[in-house]
């Protein structure tokens, strides 16, 4: 269907650009070819819908990655014509993309690209795009990606190579770093901005929204327990939230706190960090990371507290309310 729709599309602009006043035209157009298809397919080819898959077209036909596969379709049958010795010359046909060209492209369903229409920055659509081919979201996973600005997020931890890599490829886990966002966006815990609450309480909530959380963490995470005792020389401790990821292959503590970051917080993680990596993991396995989950923090507490080639201890700022778009892109330009 919705190659379909790209095709119609197609017509749609290509019948536009021959009319003489392509205004005018395009609504006589749009109209006449509504009664058409309606009459003979029945329904979804209403004016308001034709309108849509003319700018499906018109948006996605500019695609760098379409256009890349266009370029090796052509180069394959520039090839071919030449093994065959024949003599007719390339015509513009091979700048039409066959069905099976097609199909590679698009994965998604309509209601996918409809969406994605909405994006206007052309390397965020294509992470949006990406992302839901790879996780296989449902539009409404897709919207709630969007919603919560997690291109964005994700942009403010990388530099400027990272963040062309995730239009390009979308979220790629090679290092610990790529898993960290900040901040994390924990609104449907339900929890007033200014409430007050414990964090034990915190605790509790993100446990009753398992699901929810797991879908914000990202990629690759599952549970392991909560309130993980470790103990020696007569001392408990006690780790908030244990997670592992099957793609870094490593233990993912977290350690959440309410208010401002404090040395002392960095330092224990350190401890926790230690400890799974001397005593519960495994040859095979990787490193351990840790992550303290904090209301506020300090960029020079975290820069002086940590190692300069640190690579496992993460601090992360939560938001029980979700900023707006225009708040996360203002950090991104001031980056």
């Amino acid at each position: 269907m919705t190659i379909t729709y790209f095709e119609i599309g197609r017509i749609i602009v290509e019948e536009e650009q021959n009319g003489k006043d392509r205004a005018e035209y395009g609504k006589q157009l749009l109209k006449g070819l509504s009664q058409q298809l309606t009459k003979e397919f029945g329904k979804g080819f209403s004016v308001r819908n034709l309108e849509q898959i003319r700018q499906f077209y018109i948006i996605f036909s500019k695609s760098e990655s379409l256009n890349r596969i266009l370029q090796i379709q052509k180069a394959q049958t520039v090839s071919a014509e030449f093994k065959s010795q024949k003599t007719q010359s390339v015509t513009a046909e091979f700048n039409k993309p066959d069905y099976q060209t097609l199909s590679s492209f698009f994965k998604l369903t309509f209601s996918h690209y409809i969406f994605l229409m909405r994006i206007e920055d052309e390397k965020e659509r294509r992470f949006y795009k990406i992302e839901s081919e790879k996780n296989n979201w449902s539009v409404r996973e897709l919207k709630c990606q969007y919603d919560t600005a997690l291109y964005t997020r994700l942009a403010l931890s990388r530099d400027k190579d990272g963040i062309l890599k995730l239009s390009e490829h979308g979220q790629i886990i090679e290092k610990p770093k790529d898993i960290i966002k900040d901040p994390y966006i924990l609104e449907f815990l339900g929890l007033p901005e200014l409430h007050q609450y414990s964090e034990s309480q915190l605790e509790e909530k993100i446990i009753n929204k398992l699901e929810q959380f797991l879908l914000e963490l990202g990629h690759g995470f599952t549970f392991v327990g909560r309130q993980e005792r470790i103990s020696f020389d007569d001392k408990h401790f006690r780790i908030d939230l244990v997670f592992y990821n099957r793609i870094l292959r490593c233990f993912v503590l977290i350690d959440l706190k309410i208010g401002e970051l404090k040395h002392q917080d960095l330092g224990q993680m350190q401890m926790y960090v230690n400890y799974y990596d001397r005593e519960m993991r495994l040859e095979d396995e990787n490193k351990t990371i840790g992550i303290v989950l904090c209301q506020n923090k300090s960029e020079s507490v975290v820069k002086y507290t940590l190692p300069e080639n640190n690579e496992q201890i993460f601090a992360s700022k939560y938001k029980t309310v979700l900023p707006s778009v225009e708040v996360l892109k203002e950090l991104l330009e001031n980056k």
